[in-house]
């Protein structure tokens, strides 16, 4: 185009590009119902093939309440559409493993967890300590609540504790709020094979377990090897659940492209220093949406496809960086 003479479609133009610009690089208005949005356009989408799919949100715990504070009003249509919260660090590891939590932030999430239980949620809990006064001082302070409790020894989450689990019990957990234990098993690095791991897990009496879709070799489980482990070893039948991060990108997952670390996709934001490999993302965004819960190929079909009874849906506390 000769912009001299074309002054006014030349403005045009420009217009229309720098809209395009700031629309696609434009923040969403309020992050913490982008999150709910999004956790219950997963809940949706799942439940449209398996109706008592169980959505178990892990941390950012005050998307609870509509408000800024534990007493705000109830986000009801979140809570609808999921079946418990997931909590870690509640009563130890929240500034170290193996060290009491802070007072002050047990309170803060207490008043949090405590609202949602009320509201007919199941608590799991993920305390990381391994010192034996501190596991069963853990499980004391779940059974005081009504919470399910997990002492997890490593925070790398990749070892099934030696001891059998608080109230081991055979009966058949059908649903979340029939559970009094469960396992947060996500990392088989120290099993040499799938079938190692899962004897491993299927020798456990845990009423849940929560594990990763693939095995260290980037396989996923298959839908038989996931009804296997449905089965507890004393012979009642547990939930078996999918680990999922949804607020962040991880470089070692199958939809991953090389290109992204040079042509970043809109969605994609900075990565996290702490968890390398693992990447910030503006959850938001209709493309990586797509990517975990759209039709095809995207990540909740795949544990659909594979039996998993529901998803443990992590980095949901991601609007905290935004809001940041």
């Amino acid at each position: 185009m000769n912009h001299s003479k074309h002054p006014y479609l030349f403005f045009l133009f420009c217009l229309l590009a720098m809209a395009c610009t700031r629309t696609e690089l434009e923040p969403c208005d309020d992050y913490r119902q982008a999150m709910r949005d999004f956790v219950i356009r997963i809940s949706e989408t799942a439940r449209t093939q398996d109706p008592d799919f169980i959505v178990i949100p892990q941390n950012g715990i005050e998307l609870v309440t509509l408000g800024d504070d534990a007493e705000a009003a109830l986000a009801t249509a979140y809570l609808s559409a999921i079946d418990g919260h997931g909590q870690e660090d509640l009563f130890y590891g929240y500034r170290r493993d193996d060290t009491p939590s802070p007072a002050e932030a047990t309170d803060y999430l207490l008043s949090y967890l405590r609202r949602s239980k009320k509201a007919g949620k199941t608590i799991l809990v993920t305390d990381y300590c391994s010192r034996p006064d501190y596991v069963t001082n853990a499980h004391a302070l779940c059974d005081a609540e009504g919470f399910v409790s997990f002492a997890a020894p490593e925070r790398e989450l990749n070892v099934i504790p030696a001891s059998t689990p608080p109230h081991e019990n055979a009966q058949d957990i059908t649903r979340l709020s029939d559970a009094q234990n469960f396992l947060y098993l996500l990392n088989p690095e120290y099993f040499d094979n799938r079938a190692d791991f899962i004897h491993a897990v299927a020798a456990t009496n845990y009423d849940v377990i929560i594990m990763d879709l693939f095995f260290n070799d980037g396989t996923s489980f298959t839908a038989d090897e996931i009804e296997h482990l449905k089965q507890k070893e004393n012979g009642g039948r547990r939930l078996v659940i999918c680990y999922l991060s949804i607020g962040e990108a991880e470089d070692y997952r199958y939809y991953w492209q090389a290109s992204w670390k040079q042509h970043k996709p809109a969605w994609l934001a900075r990565e996290n220093h702490s968890w390398p490999g693992n990447y910030k993302v503006r959850y938001w965004y209709s493309g990586w949406q797509e990517l975990i819960c759209g039709p095809g190929d995207s990540y909740l079909n795949r544990i659909l496809q594979a039996g998993f009874d529901g998803v443990y849906l992590d980095i949901i506390d991601a609007f905290e960086y935004f809001e940041k």
